[in-house]
């Protein structure tokens, strides 16, 4: 038997050296001391976003019995989804998939697994980060409405300026549990916000001529309508993509796995996401009927100190969700330049990646403003797969539950209602975009 030269041991020494001076450097893997209510916050910061706000508009296209059954499907199935999540981060044991596209390479092959999880994941990723741009200005706008009234109107454009310079400080912090201060005011602001929607909804009383009929004249209209309400809660529930990635932060033994402190964090934010979507959803509905707005602050004209205040509320929020959803796709670019391109680990090159990327997505954000019909469109392309059946795949993939057994049908009932969700949703936020985008002028 011969022995290896020592030479390659120095080689692969020196190699893992490498490895871990580069895990330790990159956003996701760097600092694994979260306790289990960081999990709680960063999954409220992830889960509710600024679509809880257009619940209740959802509620309007798509009517009381299918509006109902479509919200509490999907806080069911969303939650078994991420129990899957939370299970196969360490099915391997002594391994960790930190990352979603990893747990995706260990189902469907190292080059599959990629192509699949990945484009999905930026998909989300940074159309969530453009959205909450828009989100952020326009919240901005409405806020500076309200608090001086005799003032010369100012762009959104400028506005969504103002938004992203916080973000051209803020993502230089280095990992999750730098954020995770950010992460908890955005999850006190989320519940914030939601609570004054739905009581100052109730405080009005149900409006004079109110209808709960579909507003659309024609058939084909209320049709769209409904595919694109589908849209906008597919979106509600889009945690998912960044699951793995928040639970790498936990510490984990074998004795003491990261999906016990993790599954607890869950289940605080799932009570917190219900106690934020079902009062404003059937409040909000419930008062306005199918005049509600899009955004239900915009339905809430007085009093003007409350409104402002949740537009506030909503921008202190939006600010943290924009960071959760940036650190995975921070870590991906990261990855790329070091491990692939042989870049050194150094804090310029993490300055430049991710002041880029704030640019970019503040720059296609004041291109195409049209909130809603984005929503839509994106939440059913992406939202859909990766929150609602992308996880139960991977599960049928690994574990190979037996035929007809509860698993097996828990798993394909959510294929078949997330496909639903990814085919129809689209078709009604295009036609959305399509209608808005008419009489709209750039930059303006």
């Amino acid at each position: 038997m011969v022995t290896q030269p020592p030479q390659d041991d120095y080689q692969d020494d020196e190699k893992t050296s490498r490895q871990k001076e580069i895990e330790d450097w990159l956003p996701i893997t760097s600092s694994r001391n979260a306790k289990w209510w960081y999990s709680a916050f960063h999954n409220v910061t992830a889960m509710v976003g600024a679509g809880v706000l257009g619940l209740p508009y959802a509620m309007s296209q798509l009517g009381w019995g299918p509006g109902v059954a479509v919200l509490v499907l999907s806080w069911i199935i969303t939650l078994y989804t991420l129990w899957q999540m939370v299970e196969m981060h360490e099915m391997v044991p002594g391994k960790r998939f930190d990352r979603y596209h990893e747990l995706g390479q260990h189902a469907f092959g190292e080059k599959l697994g990629l192509y699949i999880v990945v484009p999905q994941q930026l998909i989300v990723e940074i159309g969530v980060c453009i959205v909450y741009m828009v989100t952020g200005g326009k919240s901005l706008k409405k806020f500076h409405e309200l608090v001086c009234e005799d003032c010369k109107s100012i762009k959104l454009t400028y506005f969504i300026m103002i938004f992203a310079s916080v973000h051209f400080v803020l993502s230089h912090l280095p990992n999750f549990n730098s954020i995770s201060g950010v992460s908890l005011a955005a999850a006190v602001m989320s519940l914030s916000y939601s609570t004054i929607a739905w009581a100052a909804s109730a405080s009005k009383g149900v409006q004079e001529d109110v209808e709960y009929g579909y507003k659309a004249k024609s058939t084909a209209g209320t049709v769209f309508n409904f595919f694109s309400g589908l849209g906008d809660v597919a979106f509600a529930y889009a945690g998912h993509n960044v699951v793995l990635e928040i639970q790498a932060t936990i510490p984990s033994t074998p004795e003491k796995p990261s999906k016990g402190p993790m599954w607890r964090g869950v289940i605080v934010a799932y009570i917190v996401v219900a106690l934020c979507y079902f009062p404003v959803a059937l409040v909000g509905y419930y008062i306005f009927g199918n005049n509600v707005e899009d955004n239900i602050l915009m339905s809430l004209k007085k009093p003007a100190w409350l409104i402002a205040t949740a537009n506030i509320f909503v921008v202190i929020h939006v600010i943290g969700s924009y960071q959760i959803y940036a650190m995975p796709v921070f870590d991906m670019m990261e990855t790329l330049l070091v491990k692939k391109l042989n870049f050194r680990p150094t804090t310029i090159l993490r300055f430049c990646v991710r002041s880029f990327y704030v640019a970019a997505t503040m720059f296609v954000g004041m291109t195409f403003p049209f909130f809603g019909g984005l929503l839509a469109f994106f939440g059913g392309f992406a939202f859909a797969p990766t929150t609602y059946f992308l996880p139960c795949i991977i599960w049928l993939a690994i574990y190979k539950p037996r035929k007809y057994s509860l698993s097996w049908w828990a798993n394909w009932v959510c294929i078949v209602f997330g496909l639903f969700l990814m085919v129809l949703s689209p078709i009604g936020g295009l036609r959305t975009i399509v209608i808005q985008s008419k009489g709209y002028k750039f930059y303006s």
